[in-house]
C-alpha cells in the first residue's frame, strides 16, 4: 500500500501460441544480462498455474536449456531454425 491505496502490479506474457490442444506461453527478450532482467521476464510465466510449456526466446545466441521451473530458454535464431526443443 502506498498513501493508503492498494497498488496492483500487473504481469503480462508476450505471446500465447496454440497448436491443437497444446499451448505455449512465450516471453521475448532482446538480452538477459543479469538476474534482475531474468526475474523480470520470468515473473509472469511463474504465475501461470497450468502444465503448458513456458518459453523465453532471447536475441542472444544461446544453447537451449531448461531452468528448475521447467521454463525453456532458447536463442532467437535457434528457435527460428529448429523450433522448440522436445
Amino acid at each position: 500500500m502506498q498513501d493508503g491505496k492498494q497498488q496492483q502490479k500487473q504481469y503480462e506474457v508476450d505471446f500465447i501460441a496454440t497448436n491443437g490442444q497444446d499451448k505455449y506461453y512465450i516471453q521475448s527478450a532482446y538480452r538477459i544480462d543479469d538476474e534482475d532482467k531474468r526475474q523480470q521476464e520470468l515473473n509472469s510465466l511463474k504465475r501461470i498455474d497450468d502444465s503448458f510449456r513456458k518459453v523465453v526466446i532471447v536475441g542472444d545466441d544461446i544453447a537451449p536449456w531448461t531452468d528448475d521451473n521447467g521454463i525453456i530458454f532458447i536463442g532467437l535464431f535457434q528457435f527460428l531454425r529448429t523450433g522448440l526443443p522436445k
